[in-house]
């Protein structure tokens, strides 16, 4: 018998036109317009990539998240979690295709919020623009007390839907870059106690880490219920080796036309994917697809070569080994992502695989 997974796949609400993206980059920017124009670095590379089913799709429109949760929920996904974005002072952007799904209650799939809570720089979105004058779009400020009380009350109407992911009815809140909150632990705290008083049982804070592994226990000593590793860069350091990807990765910033580009097998990366880390009870093991940040990052990023369904399904077999022992509530995997076109790390249907990676996962948790 199968081991049942909660697999909840991390989504992005970025296509789509929005003010503050036609006063940066042009009248209609999205997501698409870095995917549509990326092109092959290598010989054999597999740029650009072009949408199947759901075409370039606007998420603006309700039938296409419809269809992307019936998608979801045929591959054995639990739910979505929307990226969610609280710069301080109340600033939000992206915040119009969630607050849709949750007013409109459509799709009657599952969801839960991650708050991305980094800086945007033009280089987020395209690091052709590196040397533009201004370099900042928005930064990520924590104004104090007030704010995150505000920020408490942004949230809690989705805390309350009927829909939300819950871990023994607490809602799942994850945290992009946990050890860039200043005092985490007053953050958490406060919003425990005012989630206790809306009549939740608390909440259940996640911190995602990106960094070395030598920085994973950081997020439980500031607090945080559970970790989500992120495992890329362990998994780069183990395949190049640590001080050769520290150092490349160095010199890449400050000299990317000279330096060869960042490649790595997606063989190898599953390889070397996993660690103790993701034994633990409270660890969330990541499944990744594949990744390639090239539409973004041009000859910066970090790019996986060679991915293929049946690759991506011995990585979720493994991941699924990892967690099986595990308590039912705690066999949580976070898909990274669903729909991270630009970085080369999606689930959705394109011309070169169609539904392979879905069926893929699939055959794996069913």
């Amino acid at each position: 018998m199968k081991t049942k997974a909660r697999v909840i796949a991390f989504y992005l609400p970025q296509f789509h036109p929005f003010k503050e993206n036609d006063e940066w980059w042009g009248k209609g920017f999205t997501e698409w317009t870095n995917v549509g124009k990326a092109k092959p670095l290598f010989r054999g590379h597999y740029q650009p990539r072009v949408p199947a089913d759901l075409g370039y799709y606007d998420l603006r429109l309700p039938i296409i998240r419809e269809q992307q949760a019936e998608m979801a929920r045929e591959a054995g996904i639990e739910g979505f979690m929307y990226w969610h974005y609280w710069f301080g002072n109340g600033k939000t952007l992206l915040a119009e295709i969630f607050n849709d799904v949750l007013n409109s209650g459509k799709p009657d799939f599952p969801f839960c919020l991650g708050w991305a809570n980094h800086s945007w720089t033009r280089r987020t979105w395209n690091s052709a623009a590196q040397d533009h004058k201004d370099l900042d779009l928005i930064i990520q400020e924590y104004p104090g007390d007030e704010d995150i009380i505000a920020h408490f009350n942004n949230v809690l109407p989705a805390f309350k839907d009927k829909r939300y992911i819950t871990k023994e009815g607490k809602p799942l809140f994850l945290i992009y870059d946990p050890i860039g909150l200043p005092n985490a632990k007053h953050f958490m705290d406060m919003w425990r106690n005012m989630a206790i008083k809306e009549g939740l049982p608390g909440i259940h804070f996640i911190g995602l880490q990106n960094a070395d592994i030598s920085h994973y226990q950081e997020v439980f000593d500031l607090g945080f219920d559970a970790l989500a590793p992120s495992n890329l860069w362990y998994a780069e350091s183990r395949t190049k080796g640590k001080w050769t990807k520290l150092i490349q990765h160095k010199i890449r910033n400050i000299f990317p036309k000279w330096m060869p580009l960042d490649k790595y097998k997606y063989s190898d990366i599953i390889k070397h994917f996993y660690n103790n880390f993701d034994y633990q009870e409270n660890v969330y093991p990541s499944i990744v697809p594949n990744w390639d940040r090239s539409p973004r990052g041009g000859r910066r990023a970090v790019i996986y070569t060679g991915s293929t369904p049946d690759l991506f399904k011995k990585h979720v077999e493994q991941a699924i080994r990892i967690i099986e022992k595990k308590k039912p509530e705690n066999r949580i995997l976070f898909l990274r992502s669903w729909n991270e076109w630009a970085e080369g790390n999606y689930m959705e249907p394109d011309l070169k695989f169609g539904h392979g990676y879905l069926d893929a996962l699939k055959n794996s948790v069913w």
